[in-house]
């Protein structure tokens, strides 16, 4: 399945702080510390598929972690945030 078309039908976008509750699991923190520096990186947006009718994430891969590795296996949010000190992104994602 085309990565393109399933982000146009699948995700929203919330920006900023806005999205930091559209979680599966827990809210996504403000910050984080960023995965290249270890500086502060704070949230820039969320894309999630809650309320989704469309394509899924996990539509596009199967999830095999004995053998070509683990993929999510049900809708998911990523939290996108880019550091203070470097600028480079770091995500965390969780699924329902």
């Amino acid at each position: 399945m085309d990565l393109k078309k399933i982000v146009r039908k699948a995700m929203k976008v919330e920006l900023g702080d806005k999205g930091l509750d559209k979680s599966f699991q827990k809210e996504f923190p403000k910050e984080t510390k960023c995965g290249y520096c270890g500086g502060d990186a704070r949230i820039a947006f969320v894309a999630h598929e809650q309320n989704n009718k469309g394509a899924f994430i996990c539509e596009m891969y199967h999830n095999d972690p004995k053998g070509e590795g683990y993929w999510f296996h049900d809708a998911c949010a990523v939290a996108v945030y880019l550091c203070k000190k470097c600028l480079k992104p770091t995500a965390l994602a969780n699924q329902g």
